[in-house]
């Protein structure tokens, strides 16, 4: 099993340099970061976690920048979104952002995406919560266009444009590997659409028979790394015990000096459960 780490980037943490660079130091092999344009002041969508948002959303760095910066510092480690608001971004846009990524990085880049939770702020960009899902798939396809065609069109209900022509294509063929996130019967099913990953939440009950479910629903060895994952050596376990190829610590945002003490003591987990 490989070992990450799943995080939020601030403006009050460690830098994303600094970060990338410890990391691969310390024999982790993926970077996952999340992603948060805003958070909306009045908001009516409870928080899934429970309580109050916590103050790191409202803080997100943008994640191509920040991984663009570890990139520029590391060799091996793997650089990913976890997750990208799809539905708030221009698939145009974003389409060049990751090919660029892909590019500058070499190749390591994985691209983590999902539909979100946050109405209010899906809102503000213009997205119907109630489409999300539709719109996110279209979206997805259009930049599959864009990244493998010379001339790249594509017309659908929420995505519509006439052939284009978009440099670079990414690195990794015919596309960086989408992984997606979330556990509903709808985001197992795109995986096997997308055909690149899943990125299940850690605490996930009955984990070994999704896993099961997403892999021959895809008809292949789909890869699996679980999201935001506690470091207690038995749930690691467990993992592996499910098939999971890869276990994301949940790594605080703090400063510099506690985060590279958090960061000792996971890799001294990994380094006894490899």
């Amino acid at each position: 099993m490989e070992f990450g780490v799943a995080t939020f980037i601030t403006d009050e943490g460690i830098g994303p340099a600094d970060l990338g660079r410890a990391l691969e130091e310390r024999g982790f092999d993926a970077l996952f970061v999340a992603e948060h344009t805003h958070i909306p002041t009045s908001r009516e969508t409870p928080y899934p976690g429970g309580g109050d948002l916590p103050r790191v959303y409202y803080r997100t760095l943008d994640p191509f920048v920040a991984l663009t910066a570890a990139a520029a510092v590391t060799e091996r480690l793997l650089l990913a979104t976890g997750i990208c608001l799809v539905v708030e971004r221009d698939p145009i846009t974003t389409a060049k952002e990751v090919a660029t990524l892909d590019l500058v990085s070499g190749g390591r880049f994985l691209f983590g995406v999902g539909a979100g939770w946050n109405r209010e702020e899906m809102r503000n960009h213009g997205t119907d919560p109630r489409t999300r899902g539709a719109l996110m798939d279209e979206r997805i396809r259009a930049m599959r266009e864009i990244w493998t065609a010379e001339a790249a069109e594509f017309h659908g209900d929420h995505v519509d444009f006439d052939p284009i022509y978009s440099w670079p294509k990414p690195v990794q063929r015919p596309h960086p590997p989408i992984y997606v996130g979330g556990e509903s019967e709808r985001a197992m099913a795109r995986v096997a659409e997308y055909g690149g990953g899943w990125l299940p939440r850690g605490g996930e009950e009955g984990l070994a028979e999704k896993v099961a479910q997403v892999r021959d629903r895809a008809g292949w060895r789909v890869p699996v790394s679980v999201y935001a994952a506690p470091k207690d050596p038995a749930v690691v376990e467990s993992y592996a015990a499910a098939g999971v190829d890869r276990t994301l610590f949940l790594l605080p945002t703090r400063g510099r000096d506690e985060t590279l003490r958090t960061l000792d003591e996971l890799a001294g987990v990994a380094a006894r459960l490899r």
